[in-house]
């Protein structure tokens, strides 16, 4: 339940802080003093796109708070690891600039998260609401919302998503001859152009390094040669000195105890020179240049450049993808037999898919039934005794007979008088049918609706006279049971309230003003005159809001006594 709402430089409101009670919360007021500015900020606040027109002109910022009950949305707190007390506290900052930032309990969170913790809160009935109900695209949600189960829904998704599935599948093997012996030649071609190249992995680096070793083989050679004969080739060569130069030092050594180290380290560097001579002398040994060796090696790395240059690969890649070839020419070439089997599979998966669809469609229908009676009954406590309201089924005879929502098209139909033919809604209901009809179906599907707060802006659109007074009556009874907003411009809807406020703007020093003031019994009696009388108030207009009033009051009780 919305308990607080606070509202900062938000279009013409200034400041508001509106406390909201349980029960049914109405908001009244001259047209353009800002009564929808407070669902558009309560629509903020729940993640809804905002743009920088929402700041009141001249401010920096806007700000919008909202104080709810943590009930029903304690897991979604716990998911998103936010730590919160005894109520929820979300809000929304929007820059002039058009930026916003949104926290809940303090924490930072994005507009995506909001909107999904909104899902959880708060069920806002806009003033597009019933035009949607025409859209005979979303009958069939409004059905399954209802009153078909989840399980069933995602089996048929399941027999839906395979049976798809194989049928692509399928379609990709079933090309005609001329393309198939197209590609065949040519995955032919590129697999006898790569396999005569005997690729190897690593192969390109090794033979590099290999022609860059001969391309430098002289300097190699001559380099080696006289490191060789430095270390090792003569009597004086570093090797042969650094020998007698650990022979003396170690005699020094035996005399004093302080040349040990240097001994052993002297000792150890002519080993080092020793074995280090033997490593470039094994290496010179072994080094076997030829030019046709040279040769040999420019020519397959010229011929490794091609290819990769051709497929636009590099070594690795083109192995994979000499695999990938033989892959595809194997799905080409025994294509027939992968198709027969995959026709069996996919009308075993035809048969499954359209078994699941009637289960599904017969469950439908049930709840379609269910959701008929309902409604028309919600119908005739709305004044609209003599509307039917039907769910009609159509077959779809395309074949396979079904798509990705089951083997019916569904919409709901309509007669508005008594003797009529049932029709398209969009064909036959007005303005104020659409909002009874729409009110019906919210408190129909409120009862297995976990959110806590509905609101209705302005669902009196083209309704007056009784039915404004059914109207305000359904709103009273789903309240009971839910807390409901209402932003309306009757008052036969107005008296009904158990909390009232009223909207109202001023100019002043030339800046207009809105704001919001919760109502006493008086102020009620005040307001529901001036919306039957205008701003001429009598003694006869007063005397009327206090009987209807008092009217509501004892239907209030009667129903809360029941």
């Amino acid at each position: 339940m919305l308990n607080e709402l606070h509202i900062e430089n938000i279009a013409v409101i200034e400041r508001a802080d509106i406390a909201f009670g349980s029960g049914l919360n109405v908001l009244t007021g001259e047209t353009g003093a800002g009564k929808s500015i407070v669902i558009d900020s309560i629509g903020a606040v729940l993640g809804e796109r905002v743009s920088r027109d929402l700041v009141r002109r001249g401010a920096e910022k806007g700000l919008v708070t909202a104080v709810f009950d943590l009930s029903g949305c304690e897991q979604w707190l716990k998911d998103n690891e936010i730590d919160a007390e005894d109520e929820l506290i979300i809000q929304r900052r929007i820059m002039a600039d058009g930026k916003s930032s949104c926290r809940i309990c303090g924490a930072p969170v994005t507009a995506v998260q909001l909107k999904d913790l909104a899902t959880l809160l708060v069920d806002i009935h806009g003033q597009n609401d019933g035009r949607q109900l025409m859209d005979e695209r979303r009958h069939r949600d409004y059905l399954d919302r209802f009153g078909v189960d989840f399980a069933a829904q995602d089996a048929f998704r399941q027999s839906y998503e395979q049976y798809t599935s194989l049928a692509k599948e399928l379609a990709s093997l079933e090309i005609d001859e001329i393309e198939k012996e197209r590609l065949s030649d040519s995955l032919r071609y590129q697999i006898e152009e790569l396999e005569r190249a005997q690729l190897k992995t690593g192969e390109y680096d090794g033979l590099c390094a290999r022609r860059d070793l001969l391309r430098n083989s002289e300097k190699l050679t001559e380099a080696l040669d006289t490191a060789i004969s430095l270390l090792a080739g003569e009597e004086d060569s570093a090797v042969s000195m650094a020998q007698n130069a650990a022979y003396y030092i170690n005699r020094a050594a035996s005399y004093t105890s302080e040349l040990e180290n240097a001994a052993q380290a002297v000792s150890n560097a002519a080993f080092e020179l020793s074995d280090a001579a033997e490593t470039i002398r094994d290496l010179r040994g072994s080094l076997d240049f030829s030019p046709e060796e040279y040769d040999s090696l420019e020519t397959r790395i010229a011929l490794l450049n091609k290819l990769q240059r051709k497929y636009n690969r590099d070594e690795d890649a083109l192995i994979e993808y000499l695999d990938a070839c033989r892959e595809k020419l194997d799905h080409i070439q025994y294509a027939d037999e992968r198709s027969a089997k995959l026709k069996k599979q996919l009308d075993e998966a035809q048969r499954c898919c359209m078994k699941q669809a009637e289960q599904l469609s017969t469950i439908r229908r049930r709840a379609a039934k269910e959701l008929e009676t309902r409604i028309s009954q919600e119908l005739r406590e709305l004044n609209m005794p003599s509307v039917r309201f039907a769910v009609e089924f159509t077959p779809i005879e395309k074949k396979p007979g079904f798509d990705a929502h089951g083997c019916d098209r569904i919409r709901f139909v309509m007669s508005a008088n008594a003797g009529e033919e049932l029709g398209r809604i969009s064909r036959i209901a007005s303005g104020g049918e659409l909002s009874r009809i729409m009110l019906a179906m919210k408190n129909v599907f409120a009862e297995n609706d976990p959110v806590a707060t509905m609101i209705f802006d302005e669902i009196d659109t083209g309704v007056s006279g009784i039915a404004a007074q059914r109207v305000g009556e359904k709103l009273f009874s789903v309240s009971m049971g839910k807390q409901v907003m209402c932003v309306t411009h009757l008052p036969q809807i107005a008296a009904m309230a158990d909390q009232h406020y009223l909207i109202s703007k001023e100019e002043r020093d030339g800046r207009t003003y809105t704001d919001v003031v919760a109502l006493d019994r008086e102020g009620r009696k005040q307001e529901l005159a001036r919306l039957h009388g205008g701003d001429h108030i009598t003694l006869t207009t007063l005397a009327s809001a206090e009987e209807q009033l008092q009217a509501c009051e004892r239907f209030k009780a009667l129903k809360v006594a029941k």
